[in-house]
């Protein structure tokens, strides 16, 4: 396989803090177009902090971020929206009390195509079947992996260039685990940039061109998936080995 060589987002010396506490000290990373790269730490290593910098939804304290050529600091998660930057947030934030199909109508809120917006849900519908078995029922009476489909489905709504996937396997049974992994691959296969932040390892590197390893607010290892997979400093920090 080619190399992958332009780069869509690179985050240089980033910095962030809050409440009195240096969350990332200086994080340097680089996403390619068609890449699916890995960042993976313990609890509390700065990686949601990071993805909240990146598509606006945090301020930084120093550093800047690139995206597609252009310094976005200070950008709003709603023009980096528009722009095909899109976080599928920790936690999913599904709209609760919007029906499946109200809630992919809402992902693509900054569009006017309605054509087009109708062809994109049946796409959702055919990436997750078990939306479309669902699809007039309330938001928040599905399951913690349903509601994860939900927010990836409605994210790709957007017609993201970049998917930031914040922990998308927390809290969930192993069956759905592999779910959302094979989600993730049928995603990346489509053509969709990705970065996947998770304390699954394991699973993440696994299926990534690329990984970073973050501990403390600093990357402190980078390399191939396979490579980083193999490697026995990482194995014995994060795969218990």
């Amino acid at each position: 396989m080619a190399e992958k060589t332009n780069v869509l987002l690179k985050v240089k010396g980033l910095k962030v803090a809050y409440g009195g506490i240096q969350a990332v000290k200086g994080v340097d990373f680089e996403v390619r177009e068609g890449e699916l790269v890995s960042l993976i730490g313990s609890n509390g290593a700065g990686k949601t902090t990071t993805m909240k910098a990146i598509t606006g939804t945090l301020g930084m304290n120093d550093g800047d971020i690139e995206y597609l050529g252009e310094s976005i600091k200070g950008k709003g998660a709603w023009d980096l929206v528009k722009k095909g930057l899109v976080m599928v947030p920790e936690g999913r934030g599904v709209f609760a009390r919007m029906t499946i199909t109200e809630n992919l109508q809402m992902g693509a809120y900054t569009r006017s195509d309605k054509a087009g917006i109708l062809v994109d849900i049946e796409k959702m519908f055919t990436i997750f079947p078990r939306l479309r078995e669902r699809k007039d029922q309330l938001a928040g009476t599905m399951s913690g992996g349903e509601q994860q489909m939900l927010a990836m489905g409605r994210a790709l709504m957007s017609q993201p260039k970049v998917l930031l996937l914040d922990e998308p396997s927390m809290g969930l049974s192993p069956i759905m685990v592999d779910k959302i992994f094979e989600v993730v691959r049928d995603v990346y296969a489509l053509g969709v940039t990705i970065v996947l932040v998770e304390q699954n390892a394991s699973r993440a590197l696994a299926i990534a061109d690329r990984g970073y390893v973050m501990e403390s607010g600093l990357i402190t290892m980078t390399g191939p998936g396979q490579e980083l997979l193999s490697d026995p400093k990482v194995r014995a920090a994060y795969l218990g080995e």
